[in-house]
């Protein structure tokens, strides 16, 4: 017999330097215990006997790749159509189907189920198994459901060899491929692993796939994170102090001022995995690639669906979510600003949040850090204030910005957003000078001691130093390539280059993530202003911050000098030597310079092109520049436009050549909309600054010991 335990590891999280040991049990992770619990369950096998369940549309293999499975694991294998339903109807199941119609057979069906009883088995499902509630929960109560999704073309292909010619929901009108698509929502609603079937792959090679997908189901002690600052994994990593995604996201930064990676790397896709999803949408997309970037253990699949659905659903004023469109010749752009903040980050902003209730404990109260250089502000304003009013009462968030170090229209756009669990405060400092503190207060453990253990609130981070910020990100980065492709814009296989304007590294590393999960992308071209320290960077090899000094620009979201996901790039690059890494970053913060050996630097072309661009108008004006300078035209380049252009009107207006400009932000967008030629204002821009236009904010000076204070001011007027 099979046995499969259906273990759910307890998933708290690990705070550092906590002074009570009963605060600590409050608002930690107990990882011992959990090694203890899960130990004895393994041992004891106390839930069952699990069956491996089946699930997939008529025509999937279900049947052929339930028998190799079971020869495999030497268990029964049990197919719902020829074991349980025609030997309890005494008649084949199209006859049954003839006999009563659609709703009566479903019904029957379900019935059929709820009497249906097995363990340690593989049990194929019929393709209408799923519609029938009752049943499926009750075939779940004792096994893993497993979707086997084939593309619908292939379905259809093999339904039309098998001579299929009738199935439940059939109707005049109402086509194979319309029934296949309704059906997908209850697919979807039920599976515990997904399994892309792209193409037609032979059974076995399924039948393998989904036995992979088991044992990473069941063993989420694989799916660990390491500092990027760490010594190499295995050497000397202690188990108890191992990290899964649920504390990572909690965390933010690691404790020795790194930053989490996986430490076994990114999931890779294959071609025809990849291939598989050409057809989908972008929500589908993002389905697939998180969850296999999540361990289930962390967040359930049904679960990441409804965080999907909530983040994209109608928060994004475009149904693609993130269209590509034709600019020129052989140029695309990404479109990333349809969110409600206009800019890149909400991909990101409007999932993580809910990513963050989910994975923190209840039984603790977060106060998330930030620090913004322009458009993170207002997104994860606007993404923590979109909560639960129940979680918006234990988590809420504080966003530094430079005060005078963003555009007007950006400021009064994250004053405009504060909500009650949201705040912004201005730092009369550059963008460098916020993010360093926000570093220095996490590796404080006593200063996040004491508000542990005085306030009962742990800190958290949603700078794109946390891990969860990235992985949106790679989302559509996957999705822009699969969509020339499904413009028949390029076959599937021939690579793009990739323009994106770069400041804190952190949308072009998910670009090379990207590349690296299996997306043919040539080069990611870094884009830079005249804050070209990555450019030069990336050109030399020698990262230089002495005597360098900040140049405000109309790009302000590009105004960065100390680039912190570049720590991630260094790691991966460097064969994740985190002695190395160390020792750089040390360097840095001592002698304000580093310079990578010869074989890493050797490495840098082979991803990365850099070059600095002429400021236009916003920053995807950076990197069209780039783009026409660098484009060798032998294939695509995707231009990723990261922010809506109506964010930075002085710049538009002054293009147009309008002589008298109000510094009133309302009045500029009033301005833009009269200009019939021009794209409409962005909408949730617009309602911001109408609905708050009388919004205040708080000033600090640039001192560690005020910000501080004005952390503690919050803690007590929000959770006190």
């Amino acid at each position: 017999m099979f046995h499969i335990v259906q273990y759910r590891p307890l998933r708290l999280v690990t705070q550092n330097s906590l002074s009570s040991m009963c605060l600590k049990l409050m608002c930690s992770r107990p990882v011992a215990f959990a090694r203890i619990w899960k130990s004895w369950f393994s041992s004891h096998s106390l839930v069952g006997n699990k069956n491996i369940i089946l699930m997939g549309p008529p025509g999937a293999g279900k049947t052929t790749i339930g028998k190799i499975i079971g020869q495999k694991l030497d268990c029964p294998v049990i197919d719902i159509d020829d074991d349980v339903l025609e030997t309890t109807w005494n008649m084949s199941v199209s006859e049954k189907l003839q006999d009563v119609g659609n709703e009566q057979f479903l019904e029957e069906e379900g019935k059929a189920l709820l009497k249906f009883s097995a363990s340690g088995s593989v049990i194929s499902l019929t393709g209408s198994n799923p519609m029938h509630a009752a049943g499926m929960q009750h075939m779940k109560k004792n096994g893993i459901v497993i979707y086997l999704d084939v593309p619908t073309a292939v379905i259809m292909s093999r339904l039309k060899s098998m001579k299929v010619d009738r199935i439940v929901g059939q109707s005049p009108g109402v086509s194979f491929r319309d029934i296949l698509q309704f059906r997908k929502q209850f697919y979807k609603r039920w599976y515990d692993i997904h399994v892309l079937c792209g193409g037609n792959i032979a059974a076995e090679v399924v039948a393998e796939k989904v036995l992979d997908a088991v044992k990473r189901y069941q063993n989420s002690e694989l799916e660990t994170f390491v500092s990027t600052r760490s010594s190499r994994p295995g050497s000397s990593m202690e188990k108890d102090s191992q990290k899964y995604f649920t504390d990572v996201v909690t965390e933010g930064l690691a404790p020795d001022g790194g930053l989490f990676v996986p430490e076994r790397g990114l999931p890779k896709f294959t071609a025809g995995e990849w291939q598989s999803l050409i057809e989908a949408t972008y929500i589908e997309r993002a389905q697939v690639i998180l969850e296999r970037c999540i361990h289930p253990a962390d967040i359930p699949a049904s679960k990441l669906a409804e965080i999907i659905g909530t983040a994209y659903g109608e928060n994004f004023s475009c149904s693609k979510i993130a269209p590509v469109r034709h600019l020129a010749g052989n140029q695309f752009l990404l479109e990333l600003f349809h969110g409600p903040t206009a800019s890149f980050k909400d991909f990101a902003l409007q999932m993580v949040p809910h990513i963050f209730a989910y994975c923190i404990p209840r039984s603790c109260n977060y106060l998330v850090l930030v620090a913004t250089s322009g458009d993170t502000g207002s997104a994860v304003l606007d993404g923590f204030s979109r909560l639960h009013d129940t979680d918006k009462q234990r988590i809420a968030v504080m966003n530094f910005f430079p005060e005078d170090g963003v555009s007007p229209i950006q400021k009064s756009q994250m004053i405009g957003c504060q909500k009650e669990n949201a705040w912004s405060v201005g730092v009369k400092s550059d963008f460098d000078f916020c993010q360093t503190a926000i570093k220095q207060i996490f590796t404080n453990s006593d200063y996040t001691g004491f508000l542990t253990v005085e306030y009962g609130t742990a800190l958290a981070a949603a700078n794109s130093i946390n891990w969860a910020r990235l992985l949106p990100q790679i989302v559509y980065h996957a999705s822009a390539y699969l969509d020339l492709v499904h413009q028949d814009i390029i076959p599937f296989g021939s690579p793009i280059d990739v323009c994106i304007p770069t400041g804190n590294f952190g949308n072009i590393l998910a670009a090379l993530y990207a590349k690296m999960m299996g997306i043919p992308i040539r080069k990611c071209i870094c884009a830079s202003n005249e804050n070209n320290v990555l450019t030069d960077f990336i050109r030399t090899g020698v990262y230089d911050l002495r005597g360098r000094k900040l140049i405000p620009t109309f790009s302000p979201a590009v105004d960065i000098l100390k680039s912190s996901n570049l720590e991630r790039y260094l790691h991966l690059i460097a064969n994740e030597d985190g002695q190395l890494v160390t020792q750089l970053y040390n360097q840095l913060e001592n002698q304000g310079c580093f310079q990578l050996p010869k074989d890493l630097l050797e490495k840098l072309p082979q991803d990365l092109v850099a070059t600095t661009g002429y400021i236009l108008d916003t920053h995807t004006a950076v990197a069209k520049v780039v783009a026409d300078r660098l484009q060798d035209r032998t294939c695509p380049i995707i231009i990723s436009s990261t922010a809506h252009y109506s964010k930075f009107a002085p710049a538009i207006l002054r293009a147009l050549r309008i002589a008298e400009i109000n510094q009133n932000p309302l009045s500029q967008l009033h301005l833009l909309s009269s200009y019939s030629p021009l794209p409409p204002v962005h909408w949730g821009l617009l309602e911001t600054l109408k609905r708050k236009a009388n919004e205040d904010h708080q000033v600090c000076a640039a001192d560690m010991s005020m910000l501080m204070s004005h952390i503690e001011t919050l803690i007590q007027n929000h959770f006190m």
